[in-house]
Parts: C-alpha cells; sequence; structure tokens
C-alpha cells in the first residue's frame, strides 16, 4: 500500500505528523520517531511570551530598569540561537521533514528570524498566532487581518513552505483559511489546543485542567476538515486534536486531510503507536481496494457529499425528531 502523501509542498512517507510539543524537544527523541515511522515532526515551539516573561523576570531584580531593551534582545538572542542549533541536529540526526514552530502575537516579531530558520535547514515553519480576547470589542476582520499579515510578511522571507495554526475560537474558519491562502499559507493545522483552565473548589483555585486531548475532540476537528477542505481547495491540512488511533487518523484523511499531527497518543502510547497505525491504515486499504493514500483521501469532505448539512449542522433537534 502507498501511503505517502503531500503536505504543504512537503514530499511524506506516511500522514503521520508529530506535533509541536516536549515530544520534539530534542534530536534523540525525533530520530525516535522517524526509526518508528513518522512522516514528519513539528519541532517544540519558540515562544515570544516565554522570552518576554523570562526578561521580564531578570528585569525585576536589575537595579537599572532602563536596561530592559538590552536584556529583552539578550534573551531573545540566545533563545533563538539554541532553537537555530535544534533545527541543525534534528536535520542532522533524520531524515524526514523537520518544520520549525514559532508561537507569537505580533505581526512583526518574528520576520527576520524566519529566514534565520531557513538557513538552519527547516523544510518547512508552522506560525502560530493566537490572542485570547475577553474584551467588549472585537473586531473579526482586524483578528484575521493579524493572521494575513504575519504569513504575508514571512513568505516574503523564506521560500519554504509557511503553514499556520489556528484555533476554534475563530469567527469563520473557512474564511480565515481562505485569506491565509490568498496571503502565501501553503497549509492550515485544525486546531490548536490551548490551555484547560478548571477550578479546584477544595483549595479554591483555578488549576490546570485536562493536559491531553481525548477521543470526543475529534467531532470538530473532522468538521472543520471536512468543510475546508471541501470549500478552500488547493490548501493542505493537518488535522489535529482528538487524533489518537488508526481509525481517528482515517476519519481525518476521509474528511479531507492531507496529514495528522499526532501529541497526546504519543504522549500516552509512546513511539510504537505509530507502526501500529500504520499497519492497521494498510490493512484497510488493503480491503478496501485502495492502493494510495490520494485514491480516498477527501472522499466525504463537504463537497463530496450531497447533504451539507451533515457537517453544517449545530442543533440535534432534527436529530431527535426522528426517534422514540
Amino acid at each position: 500500500m502507498d501511503l505517502n502523501t503531500s503536505y504543504a509542498g512537503l514530499s511524506l512517507r506516511n500522514p503521520i505528523i508529530i506535533g509541536s510539543s516536549g515530544l520534539t524537544s530534542g534530536a534523540e527523541r525525533v530520530k525516535e520517531y522517524e526509526k518508528a515511522g513518522a512522516g514528519a515532526i513539528v519541532l517544540k515551539s519558540l515562544f515570544e511570551e516565554q522570552i518576554e516573561m523570562q526578561s521580564s523576570g531578570m528585569l525585576d531584580k536589575a537595579d537599572f530598569p532602563e536596561a530592559s531593551d538590552y536584556v529583552y534582545e539578550y534573551m531573545k538572542a540566545n533563545k533563538i540561537e539554541s532553537y537555530l542549533d535544534l533545527i541543525r541536529r534534528c536535520k542532522e540526526a533524520c531524515s524526514i521533514p523537520v518544520i520549525a514552530s514559532i508561537n507569537c502575537y505580533k505581526a512583526d516579531a518574528w520576520i527576520d528570524f524566519a529566514g534565520r530558520i531557513e538557513l538552519a535547514g527547516a523544510d518547512a515553519i508552522e506560525l502560530n498566532v493566537f490572542r485570547m480576547n475577553t474584551g467588549l470589542k472585537y473586531d473579526p476582520q482586524a483578528e484575521s487581518g493579524l493572521y494575513a499579515d504575519i504569513v504575508a510578511k514571512v513568505r516574503k522571507t523564506v521560500g519554504i513552505p509557511v503553514t499556520v495554526k489556528i484555533g476554534k475560537a475563530l469567527g469563520c474558519i473557512p474564511a480565515t483559511a481562505g485569506l491565509l491562502k490568498a496571503n502565501g499559507a501553503a497549509g492550515v493545522v485544525l486546531f490548536n489546543r490551548f490551555y484547560q483552565p478548571d477550578i479546584n473548589i477544595h483549595t479554591m483555585q483555578i488549576v490546570s485542567g485536562n493536559v491531553f486531548s481525548n477521543h470526543s475532540e475529534l467531532s470538530e476537528t473532522l468538521r472543520w476538515t471536512a468543510i475546508v477542505s471541501g470549500r478552500i481547495p488547493g490548501i493542505s491540512i493537518a488535522a489535529s486534536t482528538g487524533v489518537h488511533d488508526w481509525e481517528d487518523v482515517l476519519k481525518c484523511l476521509l474528511a479531507g486531510a492531507s496529514a495528522v499531527q499526532m501529541v497526546s497518543a504519543i504522549y500516552t502510547h509512546g513511539a510504537e503507536i505509530i507502526p501500529q497505525i500504520l499497519t492497521c491504515l494498510e490493512e484497510w486499504m488493503h480491503h478496501s481496494d485502495y492502493e494510495s493514500v490520494d485514491d480516498f483521501r477527501g472522499l466525504l469532505n463537504y463537497s463530496q457529499i450531497e447533504n451539507h448539512e451533515k457537517y453544517e449542522r449545530a442543533q440535534f433537534m432534527k436529530y431527535f425528531s426522528d426517534r422514540d
């Protein structure tokens, strides 16, 4: 069976991508995932906020507040150089595509850095741009414009593919995906899974909720993967969040994804789950008379089904009206 796929212009030996996380923070672990059969990896993100927080922490003890710009640039330069070194070491250690990841929230924050990422050997760049909107006023055009502006500027700087990882909270996901494509994005990742807050009723404190995703979160990933792939032709999609086994991977491909990003399942089961998933995919393809991923990818996306309401339906009323 031919599991090869093309994602954002990259040739992958199969659709499984190890997503950006602590799993991909070292060359040795990346080499382990390649050996297990992964098609590509996304390196752990370099966070703009983390650099700012660390530099601010240093300034709290500083006697000279006017040194703030120097300290920030010093911290940033060191973090960037460490990240570039990670890219080089990963490229030396393995032959599968290595995708760099930048987590930023300012339009011009990492434009210059993108060029250095390309020179370090990264095969693509994944931009992770998100701001939590908690204000009483919201301008959806300004929000999507921020994404588009960053992509357009980075694309002018690099020749490697640029993808964008977005969250479910965007006002109109297909429109945003179309705007990103128009500004040079080669692909989108659906979706970024953000920090989940919870409340401890005994200590009366805000605590972290469930760190890992679960199967129930796959539904929204499938819905929007199918809609975006059916309505925005020509843009690659990596389905992410809720992908835990071979059936989840298959569903994402049928919905129109070119690849899937897995993190929680790898944390839970280890790298050995990768060959298990690939074997099950091949067996399903054999029994279904498909020779390649291209033969069935997108067969159940938005444009391929007659009743679009299957993906558009948001209420249960019609579903339950037919039941006793």
